[in-house]
């Protein structure tokens, strides 16, 4: 059965109610960096001064974790995968310009457990 990445289930827990895991493919990783536009750090460092959500950051990192577990999605997909569990994120700073962020986990097979 091909699985399509977007229909790969991800969760941070070992398992999955419901479900057993029936086979393990292996680590999956989504991996990417991004950067700032020179004037949205500008105004991030000014932002500081004051208080505050640093709004163009928050963006910053939600589009990049979403596009790391997209990537992992896909590796998992690719590798026969219909789940990945034990799922965590870790993010770096890069240069001191931009970000790493790395989305993680198990690759495995679920099976829904038959009702008794």
């Amino acid at each position: 059965m091909v699985v399509r990445p977007e229909e790969v289930l991800c969760v941070t827990t070992e398992n999955v109610p419901g479900y057993r895991v029936t086979r393990v493919l292996g680590e999956v990783f989504g991996i990417t960096s991004r950067s700032r536009h020179m004037f949205s750090t500008m105004g991030a460092g000014l932002k500081s001064m004051v208080g505050g959500e640093l709004g163009a950051f928050t963006k910053l990192i939600e589009e990049t974790r979403a596009e790391a577990m997209g990537r992992m999605r896909l590796n998992a997909a690719n590798m026969g995968a219909n789940a990945v569990v034990m799922m965590r994120f870790d993010t770096e700073t890069v240069a001191n310009t931009a970000g790493g962020t790395v989305a993680y986990g198990t690759a495995v097979i679920l099976e829904p457990i038959a009702p008794s």
